[in-house]
């Protein structure tokens, strides 16, 4: 009996154990939160500029701007922000960068007013294109986007047509044209469309496909997010028609995915994805997910399949052979945390926080440290001893800075530093090069949030 009971308990143990290791985030875009993302292809580059979540307050706030950069749409990477005056506002949505008059335009959202800002390259750094560089509130006066007595508006998309007209969509269905200086509104083309679903709006969604206009437009929010759409054949203003099933994403209890929302249409040549955040761990702690896109011969959209797997590499970059480590251990982990759905009860999810995530290739799940850990490391192991040419550490909220010492072991025992760094720097992921022969690594995070989404070796 006493064996017996033995067993049951180990059994316990091992399936305690099991359920931590399950990721119910899947595989989002970056390895960070972040919501409403618009994505550009520019030269061989993707460009991903966003809402950063994360920061624990809700609408209250926001991370810093940033705008993440890939060559295969798999390894993504930011160095500090990329609109320096816009660092300590709320910045919500910004719109994917746009080539007009020599120089690019974004058009975020920041304190609650839409603003147009320009900058030499798609990388910024950003400034406010009317005006003083320079942020004041409820809004700096001479530098939104709208200029009349009612400048309120979030959620910008611009889209330029094939004879270099612009246009902009923000929420609640306006759409107008632009000016050719690129940060005027013609305020007399102000146009409300209108769509077969009523309700309340935002995120739009504009592209143009083989002559056809496309217009995406959200309704509901949380894990009720849904988009349709309608189309035109004839200009941005309509008229539009709505085909028969309207709807392009939606909750699908199959794949776990609750409340697809504002999100974006981007393509490769002749192949479109879609991307959209997710509700997540609910509230401003989204992540965001791209699926394929597919149409009918007759111009219509096929509702999308909208999975949290991602769509992996879609270019083929040359990188150095990655190491697989076989295990990571952790000083700590912190402790299981129940997110808690607003809207679907259906939607029921645990987070976990193993060290072997940093190893999973998903940027859906993370090693976080207990909140009363004081060394805050985490250990991986090669197996062997190897020569390691570089480290890539994707911290989390890396948007607000970290430091860490960086460390290699033969033994596991004695332990000689190769890289970190003191200072607290914004990016991500942080590298480290020529790091020497070793069969262990060890990371101590010195300064910034106790957790790693991934850890990469080379």
């Amino acid at each position: 009996m006493k064996l017996f009971k033995t067993l049951l308990a180990v059994s316990a143990l091992c399936t305690c154990a099991e359920a931590q290791e399950v990721n119910p985030f899947g595989n989002p875009v970056v390895p960070d939160m972040t919501a409403d993302a618009s994505i550009i292809l520019v030269d061989n580059t993707f460009y991903y500029y966003a809402t950063t979540d994360g920061y624990g307050r809700h609408l209250e706030t926001s991370g810093p701007p940033v705008v993440w950069k890939s060559k295969d749409f798999v390894h993504w990477s930011f160095s500090d922000n990329c609109f320096p005056s816009a660092a300590e506002q709320k910045y919500w949505a910004p719109s994917k960068a746009v080539e007009a008059n020599g120089k690019w335009y974004i058009y975020p959202t920041i304190n609650g007013y839409m603003y147009p800002a320009v900058a030499e390259s798609p990388d910024g750094p950003f400034r406010l294109a009317r005006g003083e560089d320079k942020f004041v509130l409820p809004y700096s006066e001479e530098a939104t986007l709208l200029q009349g007595n009612d400048r309120g508006g979030i959620d910008i998309e611009v889209f330029v047509d094939d004879d270099g007209q612009a246009y902009v969509f923000w929420g609640m269905r306006h759409v107008a044209r632009l000016e050719p200086d690129m940060t005027t509104v013609d305020e007399a083309s102000i146009t409300t469309l209108q769509t077969r679903r009523t309700e309340y709006s935002e995120g739009p969604i504009f592209f143009k496909r083989n002559g056809i206009y496309y217009y995406l437009y959200t309704i509901g929010g949380d894990e009720r997010y849904e988009y349709y759409y309608m189309m035109s054949r004839v200009s941005p203003f309509g008229p539009y028609e709505t085909p028969e099933n309207d709807r392009v994403s939606t909750t699908n209890i199959e794949t776990g995915v609750f409340g697809p929302g504002h999100g974006c249409v981007f393509n490769d040549g002749d192949d479109y994805y879609f991307a959209f955040l997710e509700f997540g761990r609910n509230s401003t702690n989204r992540q965001t997910y791209v699926n394929k896109m597919e149409f009918n011969e007759d111009g219509t959209i096929r509702p999308v399949d909208v999975t949290l797997n991602g769509v992996g590499a879609l270019r083929k970059v040359k990188k150095s052979k990655q190491l697989k480590p076989v295990s990571a251990v952790a000083s700590s982990v912190m402790e299981p945390l129940k997110i808690r759905h607003f809207k679907d009860e259906r939607c029921q999810r645990t987070e976990t926080f193993s060290a072997s995530f940093v190893l999973d290739g998903q940027n859906g799940s993370r090693w976080m440290a207990a909140d009363n850990d004081t060394k805050n490391q985490l250990t991986i192991d090669l197996g062997k001893k190897k020569k390691i040419r570089s480290s890539e550490i994707c911290f989390v909220r890396p948007t607000a800075g970290h430091a860490y010492i960086l460390e290699g072991s033969v033994d596991g025992i004695n332990w000689e530093a190769c890289g970190g760094h003191t200072y607290l720097r914004k990016q991500s992921p942080h590298t480290d090069k020529n790091i020497g022969k070793y069969r262990y690594l060890r990371v101590t995070i010195t300064e910034g949030i106790k957790g790693i989404w991934e850890w990469r070796v080379y």
